[in-house]
């Protein structure tokens, strides 16, 4: 298998994540601590160490806010993608209000690395079988990708039996669009998520990988894997939440980083853009 696997940063603050939203008003996010920018160069940081170049999702907000970290990913070799503005869920906006969300988030990562940005990541992949209505504004917008759909059953997120390659599909009025599902491994008739974030987290080290490296060797194709920047910082701020959202989001932050160290020298790894283009998906 010599694709190379979509290595992606969901470009978000820890006070951003959905989970947290009910102890998180929006109205506080100005006034919080913000340590995004930190968290992001020490990623970019590690890639370098490790030469590889991936995807970041830059949510609109930390773009509008902190432009020259955009321009400093850009400039490290990777990929700028959309990860929507407001990080509302997608099944939670109406399509007039995620048509102007998205537009003014890829506008705004257009304007300041002056490229072309294709592809997409809905907040805590959001789009789920209510919300494909969303492919078609995406496709309305000008992305030819997007990575939203996590195949399993999940309570806040997933199709259970969509797709789980990455392929061309087409959108509820008859568009196309590239999907690239959330990484997902076989086990006894069960569908594993292994696509990273608390998953990469909450598993042992060697379950992610026997169930990425089962996708690259009994599958033959790639995988997309994510992170967000805030799941290397153990010494972020604690957030007053339910016990459930606490376990999600804080267990092993502290172990994070060294995971991502092995995963990294263990798995070969590009841009989702790359990828997609040597899968003939995209033009190149």
């Amino acid at each position: 298998m010599n694709i190379p696997n979509a290595l992606t940063v969901d470009v978000e603050d820890y006070f951003h994540v959905a989970a947290l939203a009910p102890s998180v008003h929006r109205d506080s996010w100005i006034s919080r601590e913000s340590r995004v920018v930190g968290n992001t160069q020490k990623l970019l940081a590690i890639f370098e160490e490790f030469d590889v170049r991936g995807t970041f999702f830059v949510l609109g907000w930390v773009a509008e806010r902190y432009p020259q970290l955009v321009r400093n990913i850009a400039a490290h070799g990777h990929e700028i993608a959309c990860h929507g503005y407001s990080h509302r869920l997608v099944y939670e906006q109406s399509p007039q209000e995620f048509y102007q969300e998205t537009h003014r988030a890829k506008n705004l990562l257009q304007e300041i690395t002056g490229s072309a940005v294709l592809g997409y990541r809905a907040a805590s992949y959001s789009i789920v079988r209510e919300s494909l209505w969303a492919l078609d504004i995406l496709v309305e917008l000008g992305f030819v990708y997007d990575s939203s759909i996590f195949p399993v059953r999940h309570d806040r997120y997933g199709i259970h039996d969509a797709e789980r390659a990455p392929h061309r599909m087409a959108t509820p009025t008859g568009k196309s669009i590239v999907e690239w599902p959330l990484a997902t491994a076989r086990i006894l008739g069960f569908r594993l998520p292994v696509a990273g974030g608390g998953y990469f987290r909450l598993f042992p080290y060697g379950l992610s990988r026997w169930g990425l490296a089962s996708i690259n060797r009994r599958e033959l194709r790639p995988f997309v894997f994510y992170l967000h920047p805030w799941e290397i910082d153990p010494a972020q701020p604690r957030v007053s939440a339910s016990w459930l959202s606490r376990f999600r989001h804080y267990t092993n932050l502290g172990k994070c980083e060294e995971r991502l160290r092995r995963l990294l020298a263990e798995f070969r790894f590009s841009t989702a853009r790359d990828g997609l283009t040597q899968l003939g998906l995209l033009s190149g």
